[in-house]
């Protein structure tokens, strides 16, 4: 599942496979690849993101058939890319109800000390887009999101990995109210991910026909 990649450190844990709790997402937002808490997250807007992230990709990775293998080992980057965009607002509603915020000399520290740790600037968008998927123009947006959890547990009195954390993204989740176009599968309410979409008529239907021909 390449679970790594769909959100960096703190909540790399949250994306696991998950039973479907949610699925909407329908004609009703056309054109929209989720909304949450009334604001559209469009299909464009979705697709921008990839292509920021497949650029980045071709740049850092200038041989054909290695770029190639890439895109091959990172072939649910939408899906993942749409998480991340679904549970970065859902993060912020969570730490702004618990009167949690993040300026910008905290995440310009927390980059610092992880260039320290990578080997500078470079090597540390490299690093990040390796592993998580994140362009390089959006890796301080990624670190105010770890900001904002690391934040939101301590002030529940607990960690990213506590049950208390999660529930608190998940009441935010319901506050947001989340719909997912159905292509990019159906947001879980109680784990605050992303999930594929279930579609069992599927099966009935071919099950129909094998039936029908035999």
């Amino acid at each position: 599942m390449h679970r790594r990649r769909r959100t960096a450190l703190l909540l790399a844990a949250a994306i696991t496979a998950a039973p479907l709790l949610t699925a909407c997402g329908n004609e009703a937002h056309p054109g929209a690849a989720a909304v949450v808490g009334g604001q559209r997250i469009t299909v464009a807007q979705l697709e921008n993101r990839v292509t920021e992230v497949r650029e980045a990709q071709r740049a850092a990775v200038p041989d054909e058939a290695q770029y190639q293998q890439v895109i091959a080992k990172t072939g649910t980057l939408t899906r993942d890319t749409l998480h991340n965009m679904v549970l970065d607002r859902v993060l912020r509603r969570a730490a702004q109800d618990a009167g949690v915020t993040v300026s910008r000399k905290e995440i310009q520290q927390m980059r610092s000390g992880l260039e320290q740790q990578t080997g500078g600037s470079k090597a540390l968008e490299t690093a990040w887009l390796q592993q998580y998927g994140i362009a390089p123009a959006r890796l301080d947006d990624n670190l105010r999101l770890q900001l904002e959890a690391q934040k939101l547990a301590s002030k529940l009195g607990t960690d990213t990995r506590n049950p208390a954390f999660w529930n608190a993204l998940a009441e935010a989740s319901k506050k947001l109210g989340i719909d997912l176009n159905p292509r990019y599968g159906a947001w879980d309410v109680q784990k605050s991910t992303r999930v594929d979409a279930k579609t069992p008529w599927v099966r009935e239907v071919t099950a129909a026909g094998t039936q029908q021909t035999t």
